[in-house]
């Protein structure tokens, strides 16, 4: 048996070559996988949101959720945007600057809030609100 120390020859190393190969692999995942896409900022100034009293001389459209429409409480039997739109014609030949509420029902399709708007667009009312009801 041999009890002699190690000789000072015979000193320890840590070996770095394999932690340098991993960094190296790491690096090169890293600039792989790396975005270099810019992205530009806007400067916005977002609008406030406020109530406004509800206008007068407002035309008032209804929706149900079954699609049906309600020109200021009366029924109104077509559907289509054409009828629609040559409704809101004869409600608003006396006023100048009519604008048009919608009220939807919340689980009203959005084919027929569309179509509300496209029968505004197609009657010359460039002004169109929703109403809302603020929760409780």
């Amino acid at each position: 048996m041999n009890f002699r120390r190690r000789q000072a020859d015979d000193e320890l190393e840590i070996n770095l070559i394999p932690l340098i190969d991993v960094l190296l692999v790491i690096l090169i995942f890293l600039a792989a996988t790396t975005s270099f896409t810019r992205y530009s900022q806007l400067q916005l100034t977002l609008p406030q949101a406020h109530a406004d009293a509800q206008q007068n001389d407002a035309l008032n459209m209804a929706i149900s959720q079954q699609g049906i429409y309600a020109l200021d409480g009366q029924l109104l039997s077509d559907a289509t945007a054409q009828d629609l739109a040559q409704a809101l014609r004869t409600a608003i030949q006396d006023r100048d600057d009519a604008v048009l509420v919608i009220n939807a029902d919340a689980q009203a399709t959005h084919e027929s809030v569309v179509r509300a708007m496209e029968a505004a667009r197609l009657a010359g009312i460039a002004r169109v609100n929703f109403a809302a009801q603020s929760s409780p």
